[in-house]
């Protein structure tokens, strides 16, 4: 790409560098059955992670505002308490950070994800030492689909938006990193829900795995 310098892999947390799901639907899970519902199957609950704690909530049960806004703080406590028991990096994951770390470019995450959870996530995966920024939800003013946090996370790994390619698996992660004038990937691999057209979200390219973001920066690297 004309006029592009690539110095800085930015990520998205839950469904794009870390398989959450196995944790937070456990918890959901735990949270339906302390307050007299069902446990929800896996499957129908995972497309739904990627824009938080009480869109899952509320796929699972109809309940009124003050019964819902009880059983999301009954879960975000349980979650905080089991942060990493099961989750696990999406496969090739850990070989791409290792190749960007030897191409010499940074790498940093942008999360929706409150710093509550973020940071003891990031410590668990044994991630916080290497990455080159950490914005969470409440990092700032405003969260994703807005261009703050993106921008902030430029700031503090000390790079340019434009020379930053940001990869999501969700709508307002590519529409946070367009505005902030980054080149963007869709993660195909993540919490798509049946709905999601992801190649209408206006991406540079689409991921459908992990190692297909080592091609990606491979053939956009400036020799």
């Amino acid at each position: 790409m004309a006029g592009f310098k690539l110095d800085c892999v930015l990520f998205d947390l839950d469904g794009t560098l870390v398989d959450t799901a196995p944790d937070l639907i456990a918890c959901l899970n735990k949270t339906l059955l302390a307050h007299g519902f069902s446990e929800a199957p896996a499957a129908t609950v995972r497309p739904f992670i990627s824009h938080g704690a009480m869109p899952m909530i509320k796929h699972c049960v109809s309940v009124d505002d003050s019964l819902a806004q009880r059983m999301l703080a009954f879960m975000l406590d349980s979650y905080e308490q089991n942060i990493a028991e099961h989750s696990r990096f999406f496969q090739g994951i850990t070989d791409s950070l290792a190749a960007i770390e030897q191409l010499g470019l940074k790498w940093g995450v942008v999360t929706n994800k409150k710093s509550r959870f973020t940071v003891p996530l990031m410590d668990a995966m044994q991630l916080s030492e290497r990455a080159a920024c950490i914005i969470s939800g409440d990092t700032t003013a405003n969260s994703k689909p807005h261009p703050e946090p993106m921008l902030t996370a430029c700031r503090q790994a000390g790079v340019a938006p434009e020379n930053c390619v940001y990869i999501g698996d969700a709508i307002h992660d590519i529409t946070a990193g367009k505005r902030a004038n980054m080149k963007t990937l869709a993660a195909l691999y993540g919490y798509l829900q049946s709905d999601d057209q992801p190649h209408t979200w206006g991406a540079d390219a689409l991921i459908e795995q992990p190692p297909q973001l080592m091609e990606w920066i491979h053939a956009n690297l400036c020799h």
